[in-house]
């Protein structure tokens, strides 16, 4: 049915848009601080992500890890997960509404409810340059999902196991000792490392193009407090055409952790959100 604009349609269109969170009222993350740190790290661990594959891996507070990029350009899911407490996790959506669609230097991945703090700070990212492009674009989106084997065996008929959800459910499984019952209603949506999406203007719908991402970028990340990390290299490849099958040109990415020599002495872990129900 066709539904006919009212008469004052142009000055409803015209309201002005309103930041709904002003970023300048959140926490500074101390970038300067957590860069002097980084300057004394020392790299202790290096994990492989397989293509169409998942890993975990542990990250303690006040360490960072690194995300490369080392064969060609290939996009990573990645979820994040409190050590001491998994069913505190990565918010995505909440992390959107504080810093924007598409995360970089300085902006932080906030963890769920009733927590709210953060789990780890990004400080470098070598593709910070890309910004929003001419079709709305940007890097490491937090307005995606993840591909996952429900919403293909929708759309398809098929079944299809190397989907990030389902990498990032066999990931945590052998991480953690837990049944697949148990682990994934622990997988949640992600940052999704290295892709470029966007909204196409006119339909609003969600889109990806080819990832600019090179052999040899990165984005790293300070851990606030002790983390689990899990990473999916995307059977999608770049994500330029296709994902969720076995068609696109898939490479590893690669997990460093670095441990800093001196450790920031007035950076303590965040603690949980302060609010208080009513009695």
């Amino acid at each position: 049915m066709d539904v006919q604009s009212p008469p004052d349609a142009p000055r409803r269109r015209a309201a002005p848009a309103v930041i709904c969170y002003d970023p300048a009222t959140l926490p500074d993350p101390g970038l300067t601080t957590l860069r002097s740190a980084r300057a004394t790290a020392d790299m202790t661990c290096q994990i492989t992500v397989p293509p169409r594959e998942g890993r975990c891996f542990d990250v303690p507070a006040g360490h960072f890890f690194r995300i490369s990029t080392i064969e060609g350009s290939q996009v990573g899911d990645l979820n994040l997960w409190s050590a001491a407490n998994p069913s505190e996790r990565f918010y995505s959506g909440k992390s959107r509404a504080l810093h924007g669609t598409h995360l970089s230097i300085g902006d932080r991945l906030w963890s769920s409810f009733p927590h709210l703090r953060p789990l780890a700070t990004i400080t470098e990212d070598t593709l910070a340059w890309y910004g929003i492009d001419a079709d709305g674009g940007g890097v490491h989106d937090v307005i995606g999902t993840r591909c996952d084997p429900y919403t293909h065996h929708l759309l398809s008929g098929e079944d299809y196991h190397h989907c990030c959800h389902s990498n990032l459910t066999r990931a945590l499984m052998a991480h953690l000792d837990l049944t697949r019952e148990a682990a994934e209603p622990l997988v949640h949506d992600v940052l999704n490392v290295f892709m470029c999406t966007g909204f196409t203007r006119d339909t609003g719908q969600y889109f990806m193009k080819a990832s600019p991402a090179r052999p040899g970028d990165y984005i790293e990340f300070h851990a606030e407090t002790d983390l689990i990390g899990g990473l999916s290299a995307c059977p999608g490849g770049d994500c330029g055409a296709q994902h969720s099958s076995d068609q696109a040109r898939c490479y590893p990415l690669l997990v460093e952790i670095f441990a800093p020599r001196i450790q920031p002495a007035d950076r303590p872990q965040p603690t949980r959100n302060g609010y208080g129900w009513p009695a």
